[in-house]
């Protein structure tokens, strides 16, 4: 039964993992920053360098391809990950403030190799961090969150015409969220667990189960990219009103708060419904932008901020799914890997099929499509221990 002091002893674990963790989280906070960069900056890139849409998607695959390296190498040194992560992304955001278009390539590679060495490395130790870990896990990506949603007010701060200003900006956050990081004590979660599981605890990865697992975090990392880095350009055309740095900033800030709502309740509700119900919102929103071709501005807002509701939990979830059946599984980072190809294909998948249809509406059915095969396979997904239970 649910009592005050339940409540009490969740919270004191949550401040707990925010003390020991704190440097880990601000390093993080940096680095989803130049994450989502991209997105709010598309136009003005556009512009700048006068290339089409399928141009610009090719930027998405360079920096994707970055990560899928990062990612692959992440686990096997977690600490060295975390801080060699951070160097790069600095030194690849640092070149960008005087990079042309083909330059440009390069760069975003080096900073996606950074960005996935540092934040793989940092959800491998916050999910090890706590026995709860969708929690433990949730806390973690509020600080992603928290960076994703300052990107876009430091776009609007530096002006479309001084993109070097804001890579200059980010370059120095990085800088000083990897220089925190590297006063991070070495606690037990900085290296993967080496004693075996209890018997029954873990299921033994099948070749079937680890392709489930990495076609879901190739989809959801696809979707969510495909749609933070063109909902801003979609919003711009699609009512002249709009800005990209506003729109950019509603969908990470709705994908914060959602997070830190799902820390709060993760024990009140059944995680297993809780992913479908997103999964199943986030799909309706997405049709939605290829149904209506031209919304008014609170409508298209309203919608913006909905999609970033919904696809706040999915990835927490998912991630803790993985981690509650392989937890002692030595290639993890190749199944975070994996999400990298959905981060360097979907979004340039889109960004094709918007050019050759030529409208970002038709664009975006690509990861609606991605976004229903999740929820198709969420069934597999799930633990079967929390098929039909709810947390208490």
């Amino acid at each position: 039964m649910h009592t005050i002091s339940d409540d009490l002893n969740r919270n004191t674990m949550i401040f707990l993992v925010w003390r020991r963790l704190w440097p880990l989280f601000v390093c993080t906070a940096a680095l989803g920053l130049v994450t989502v960069m991209l997105g709010p900056l598309l136009p003005a890139l556009i512009t700048r360098w006068h290339i089409r849409d399928a141009q610009a998607g090719t930027l998405f695959t360079a920096s994707f391809i970055g990560q899928l390296i990062g990612a692959w190498f992440a686990t096997r040194n977690l600490r060295l990950s975390l801080l060699a992560g951070a160097g790069l992304a600095v030194l690849g955001v640092a070149t960008l403030a005087w990079a042309g278009f083909p330059l440009a390539h390069l760069a975003f590679f080096i900073t996606g190799l950074g960005v996935s060495a540092g934040i793989t490395a940092g959800n491998v130790i916050s999910g090890y961090s706590s026995p709860h870990r969708a929690r433990a896990l949730a806390l973690f990506n509020v600080s992603w969150s928290i960076g994703a949603i300052a990107c876009p007010l430091l776009v609007r701060f530096a002006g479309p015409a001084n993109t070097r200003l804001f890579f200059l900006v980010a370059a120095a956050i990085v800088a000083v969220g990897g220089a925190l990081a590297a006063t991070l004590l070495r606690p037990p979660t900085m290296d993967a667990p080496t004693t075996p599981p209890v018997a029954g605890s873990v299921s033994a990865p099948s070749l079937a189960a680890l392709l489930l697992f990495a076609g879901c975090m190739l989809l959801y990392i696809g979707n969510e990219n495909a749609l933070g880095g063109w909902l801003p350009s979609f919003a711009v055309r699609s009512n002249p009103q709009a800005h990209a740095s506003t729109i950019a900033m509603l969908y990470w800030l709705s994908e914060l708060i959602s997070r830190l709502v799902m820390a709060a309740v993760a024990w009140r509700v059944s995680e297993a419904a809780l992913y479908r119900a997103s999964l199943t919102l986030l799909l309706a929103i997405v049709v939605f932008f290829v149904l209506i071709p031209h919304p008014s501005l609170p409508t298209l807002m309203g919608a913006v901020i909905l999609s970033g509701v919904a696809i706040g939990p999915v990835y927490p979830l998912l991630v803790a799914f993985l981690l509650a059946r392989f937890s002692t599984y030595p290639g993890l980072g190749r199944l975070f890997a994996s999400a990298s190809l959905g981060g360097a294909t979907l979004p340039w998948l889109t960004g094709v099929v918007s050019t050759h249809f030529g409208g970002l509406r038709i664009g975006l059915l690509v990861p609606a499509a991605g976004i229903l095969l999740m929820l198709a396979l969420s069934h597999a997904v799930v633990p079967a221990r929390l098929q039909a239970i709810s947390q208490t």
